[in-house]
């Protein structure tokens, strides 16, 4: 049995006094033991990272960027390896474990362009002989709490900009399928990273809550639910840190009666039950607008039936298990709490019988929902798809605008003034006209609003570069360089 540890200092580490298991979720089957750090291996892990930092925060651009170039190429020449270890402990199929990579990698090749995105201003003579300019400088160690659907790519949310900012780091993912984030540090270190600007701390609660007391830690990143980002956001800033929490979701895609049923078929059905709905920017919601309804319904059951769910290293599946046996059975819960609230079970996931032990559940589409009930207040994060059906499109979108989250909101129509009234007035960080999943590029930024962000900035892009540096204006005067010892030979000036 694989037993995965913490990497401090570029070195493995790890008393395995206390463990967590790690499953194969596709067989059901505990496959590692992964040790869940002590206060004193947190503390450990800070103090390294100081080290490290005092020489790193004066390396040049042009090494930092070297740096991440070698990382960049690395990232994809092991692309295979990484996708695999998510698989091996997410369950996620291959082609979603490799588009979590992809999207990482963006995130790494912005980080690349560290010189120009460090560049201040510079004001001469802003008064008589004096001028001003500015520096962008790190904060010192940072930390990133990641979540288990991605691994990878969250974890790329942070480190390249904290890196390249100048900053060490001190990764803390998810004990549900900590490998990965062994690899990366592995990549880091072959890329020309110093030992100790990189760490990994595997761990839980005692771990995280470590970080966000150390006085030592300037400023922590958390990507998770609602209730532990606004912990980790509220414990954090109490202790004088700058945190970005970003939190859970309920996102909504709203169909019109002009919409083109078909790719919105499509979308929702990729959208919602894409990585078996684990996703912090899958659709959970459809709002129908008018006589959509029974037409996108009827879609959307037609492409159910040819989703093959299976493991995630078999080529033909489209969807994998879920993470753990307890969250498949709480996602299932749902249908029985659906149908007792007076909704309508269309698809339920449980009558889908598979083979083996492995966390698998059916998808399942539930309609006539309202908003009072328990399936459309909560975030399931499972593949359970909700109907709502309004009449209007402001009804539409007065059910975004007050549901509590704010992340990610979509809408199909074909209509460009629909489009433009919706995108400015929904509330939510994030959204898409006929685009399920609205996930920023690299160069943009990645956050919602309300209860879906806690704290005033979002994930990566210049928001990111913003977060892990702070600002020095500098006003310097000289003297009037006619009275210069050095006689350059310049005429003086009237």
């Amino acid at each position: 049995m694989k037993r995965i540890g913490h990497v401090i200092g570029g070195v493995p580490a790890g008393t395995f006094e206390r463990t967590a298991p790690v499953y194969d979720p596709a067989a059901g089957q505990q496959t590692g033991e992964v040790a869940l750090a002590s206060v004193g291996e947190v503390d450990a892990a800070i103090e390294v990272a100081q080290q490290a930092f005092g020489e790193w925060r004066h390396a040049s651009l042009a090494k930092r960027s070297t740096v991440l170039f070698r990382f960049r190429e690395l990232i994809v020449e092991h692309r295979d390896e990484l996708a695999a270890a998510i698989t091996a402990e997410h369950g996620k199929v291959l082609s979603d474990a490799a588009g979590e990579v992809a999207r990482g990698l963006d995130c790494v090749e912005y980080a690349c362009g560290i010189p120009q995105l460090l560049k201040g201003g510079h004001s001469a003579l802003a008064a008589t002989g004096v001028d001003v300019h500015e520096l962008k400088q790190p904060l010192g160690v940072v930390a990133g709490i990641t979540p288990f659907n991605f691994p990878v790519m969250v974890p790329l949310w942070m480190i390249p900009n904290a890196i390249a900012c100048g900053n060490a780091f001190i990764l803390k993912p998810s004990e549900k399928d900590p490998s990965p984030s062994l690899l990366l540090a592995d990549l880091l270190q072959q890329a020309g990273l110093p030992d100790g600007v990189f760490n990994v701390v595997q761990g839980d609660a005692a771990a995280v809550n470590r970080l966000l007391n150390s006085p030592a830690v300037q400023a922590v990143s958390f990507v998770g639910s609602t209730p532990v980002a606004r912990h980790v956001y509220e414990r954090g800033t109490r202790a004088g840190k700058r945190v970005q929490a970003l939190g859970g979701a309920k996102n909504h895609m709203v169909v019109l009666p002009d919409a083109d049923v078909d790719m919105a078929a499509d979308a929702a059905v990729s959208a919602a039950y894409g990585s078996a709905g684990e996703r912090c920017m899958a659709v959970s919601v459809v709002v129908t607008v008018g006589a959509v309804a029974d037409p996108l319904i009827e879609a959307i059951t037609e492409r159910v039936g040819d989703l093959r769910i299976g493991p995630g290293t078999e080529p033909e599946s489209q969807m994998g298990p879920l993470i753990t046996g307890d969250h498949r059975d709480r996602v299932a819960s749902y249908l029985d709490i659906a149908a007792g609230e007076g909704a309508k079970v269309l698809i339920d996931g449980r009558d889908q019988a598979f083979d083996g032990d492995g966390f698998f559940l059916g998808v399942s589409l539930v309609d006539a929902v309202n908003t009072d009930m328990q399936v459309y207040r909560d975030e399931i994060f499972g593949p359970v798809l909700a109907v709502v059906r309004v009449d209007t499109a402001a009804e539409a979108l007065r059910i975004i605008n007050t549901n509590p989250f704010g992340n990610g909101a979509a809408l199909f129509t074909r209509d460009g003034g629909a489009a433009k009234r919706f995108e400015q007035e929904v509330e939510a960080g994030m959204v898409g006209i006929n685009v399920p999943i609205p996930v920023p590029v690299a160069y943009y930024s990645f956050g919602g609003w309300n209860d879906s962000l806690f704290g005033d900035s979002h994930m990566y892009g210049a928001e990111g570069v913003h977060f892990y540096t702070r600002t020095k204006v500098v006003t310097s005067r000289w003297p009037d360089p006619s009275t210069s010892a050095v006689d350059l030979g310049f005429p003086t000036s009237s």
